[in-house]
């Protein structure tokens, strides 16, 4: 049982809890509205990599919450970090992604290529994802490029249904060279580290809010964060019997986790 007296700070993912596409789930701003009032710390770790930190202070705007660039934690903030961290001598990037991906690796130092040889092939959500690319991606980690994954993410859910995500398109690149590739992202721990160090406090009193059980949750578990399950986006409360690793606590959507928080 989730005791919400040790909480002090909370980690948010959005999509799927906030929102869906560009509709708003039930709680936003009020549960927001309640940590101000309570002045309880909050940030938003999500794998999405396809939105700069600008364009989520924009669209949580929108829907009445005020964010600042440091409480944002995007898988592609995270990858390029890790990246810059883990592969000094790197330089060049092939990337399969959004403007997140390209702002994240440009602000780390890194030079953005298409054709000429690349040390990384750093991968995440693309909309306008194409054969070609994926057909170069290929050829640079044939030619001896480490492959690098934002988030294993192999759906995301939209407002009718769940879209193809990153881990779908790592999948095909993997099939077609047999390499594996390094991920970053949720459920792995840099980016619940990263949120952490931007709330300051220490793992047993941070709560992670997540709608999708084998990131959301089990990442949260192995960083010793209490969890919670909503089920407005892809997990529903059936699949919870099919894990080792379980939440804390599991509601219908924020409004309801905001009740039982009120008491």
């Amino acid at each position: 049982m989730l005791n919400f007296e040790t909480i002090q700070s909370v980690i948010f993912d959005m999509d799927g809890v906030l929102w869906r596409g560009n509709e708003p789930l039930p709680g936003i701003p009020e549960i927001f509205d309640f940590l101000d009032s309570r002045t309880i710390g909050y940030a938003f770790a999500t794998n999405n990599s396809s939105r700069t930190q600008q364009m989520y202070i924009e669209k949580l705007a929108g829907f009445g919450v005020k964010a600042t660039s440091d409480q944002i934690v995007t898988s592609a903030v995270a990858t390029a970090i890790y990246c810059h961290n883990e592969f000094p001598d790197a330089k060049r990037v092939y990337i399969i992604g959004g403007e997140g991906m390209v702002e994240a690796f440009q602000q780390n130092g890194f030079e953005i290529v298409d054709a000429e040889q690349a040390d990384l092939v750093a991968v995440g959500i693309d909309r306008n994802l194409t054969y070609q690319k994926l057909h170069r991606a290929s050829y640079q980690i044939q030619g001896g490029a480490v492959l690098v994954g934002s988030n294993p993410d192999v759906t995301f859910p939209e407002p009718h249904g769940f879209a193809p995500g990153a881990g779908s398109i790592l999948a095909a690149i993997e099939a077609a060279t047999g390499v594996k590739p390094i991920i970053v992202g949720k459920p792995y721990t840099p980016m619940f580290e990263a949120a952490v160090q931007v709330l300051g406090t220490r793992p047993e009193h941070t709560l992670m809010i997540g709608d999708r059980l084998e990131t959301d949750i089990v990442g949260a578990a192995q960083a010793d964060l209490k969890s919670i399950l909503v089920l407005t986006g892809v997990s529903s409360e059936a699949d919870v019997a099919h894990l080792t690793i379980k939440p804390d606590a599991i509601y219908e959507n924020l409004m309801v986790l905001l009740e039982a928080w009120q008491g």
